[in-house]
């Protein structure tokens, strides 16, 4: 019997209409929602300190909401990373809505990834200083832990596994592990299962989304496209594949566009787990949206997780105003240079003056790098005061204000990174 595994968000904002389909229709034996990137977690931790009780992802309650009766019923279990930088208050979420819902589904949170404590005296990449020096300019420093964590949840009985700062292709790995009982050095089943993971991890992207390009990559019915699931083998190869009656399309070419997707050398694809080998990968068309992968490898990992170090970097001041008719791209060249001239504090470290559009319509855009808020709101404050001010006809002014959330990285030994899978009490038990 092959294991059904399918993704139900590749990103924060993905569908969640196609998910619910997998959930209803998919048979699956899991169904994992991806929902992380460097960014998502720094603004989630900067929510948890505004209100700890907060720090998870938006759509976590919309999403099982939709997927839970239907992952019920088919006896689907679900793996998230929707926990963001809360997963212990996203898992108290979840255990309310599965009571409201009337179901009997046990939910896990797997803790660790933050490792904001430890992470002074690391040497950031991107800054070349340690991350010591960042002082209260620290927002978040968080490992891409593997699967043991979400192995010990599944272990443990639960239906529900939310994590935080997994690797992405943990996600998938994890249950492909538990469910066929690899072991955690049979790197080659390890790499396979990775591959998998990480053709799945972006819902669509390997279903035709993101490769449409009309008369030269046509994609049926784009407008209702199927997120994708795998039938995979217990020797980790796999058919890559979506519902029958959803858009999209699933062949070699999908396969490898996301195959190569954010890979630096796919000999070697570093994991908390394991470094994946893709370069002997094979993608074969066994039928209509049905994708053989075969041929991925693996070696042991290199005992070092990355860490993404998430810090405060000054301020967005950014204001926008449009020009129509007769010497519009003139009007807004000039508005541009009245905005040069009145902002010259040296506050401001970074500018970029854009117009967009052509002829007869333009929009201008006048962005800035500011060392504080109150720099960054004059600098919106002097694009709207165009309207009166500057050259003749502005209008539609958009003002934005913003602190700008950085991010770095650096290495942290695995064994400083200890993860654990925290078991809630059901309502039943909790009563």
């Amino acid at each position: 019997m092959t294991f059904r595994i399918g993704c139900g968000a590749g990103f924060q904002g993905d569908r969640i209409d196609p998910a619910q389909d997998l959930a209803e229709r998919g048979g699956l034996d899991v169904l994992v929602f991806e929902c992380l990137a460097e960014r998502t977690i720094a603004l989630a931790q900067q929510a948890k300190l505004a209100d700890p009780a907060t720090g998870y992802d938006p759509l976590l309650e919309a999403r099982l909401r939709a997927c839970l009766p239907g992952c019920a019923q088919n006896g689907t279990k679900i793996i998230t990373n929707m926990g963001a930088a809360n997963p212990l208050a996203a898992a108290k979420l979840a255990q309310t809505i599965v009571a409201e819902l009337g179901l009997s589904l046990r939910v896990a949170a797997v803790t660790g990834d933050d490792v904001s404590d430890r992470i002074a005296g690391y040497a950031l990449d991107e800054t070349g200083g340690l991350a010591e020096a960042l002082g209260t300019r620290l927002v978040s420093a968080n490992a891409y832990i593997g699967v043991k964590g979400i192995i010990a949840a599944l272990d443990q009985g639960a239906d529900i596994v939310i994590c935080g700062r997994a690797s992405d292709p943990a996600l998938f790995l994890a249950p492909m592990v538990h469910h066929f009982g690899w072991s955690l050095d049979d790197f080659t089943r390890l790499g396979r299962g990775t591959l998998v993971g990480h053709l799945l991890e972006c819902s669509a992207q390997v279903t035709g989304g993101y490769f449409a390009d009309p008369g030269v990559k046509d994609v049926p019915d784009l407008a209702n496209i199927g997120f994708p699931l795998a039938e995979v083998s217990e020797d980790g190869n796999a058919v890559i594949t979506k519902l029958d009656g959803t858009g999209g399309l699933v062949s070699p070419a999908t396969c490898t566009e996301q195959l190569l997707y954010e890979i630096h050398d796919p000999a070697a694809y570093l994991q908390p787990d394991v470094i994946a080998d893709f370069s002997g990968v094979t993608l074969t068309q066994v039928g209509p949206d049905r994708v053989a992968v075969k041929g991925a490898d693996g070696r042991a990992p290199t005992g070092r997780l990355k860490v993404s170090v998430a810090y405060r970097d000054g301020w967005l001041g950014e204001g926008q105003i449009s020009y129509a008719g007769a010497n519009a791209r003139a009007r807004a060249d000039l508005a541009a240079q009245i905005l040069d001239q009145r902002l010259t504090q040296p506050q401001i470290s970074q500018r970029l003056s854009q117009v967009i559009g052509t002829d007869s319509d333009v929009r201008l855009r006048y962005a800035t790098r500011c060392a504080d808020k109150a720099t960054a709101e004059r600098v919106a404050q002097e694009v709207e005061a165009l309207y009166l001010c500057g050259p003749a006809a502005g209008g539609g002014v958009t003002k934005t204000v913003k602190e700008i959330i950085a991010i770095a990285s650096t290495l942290m030994p695995a064994g400083f990174v200890p993860t654990r899978a925290n078991l809630l009490e059901s309502a039943d038990e909790a009563a």
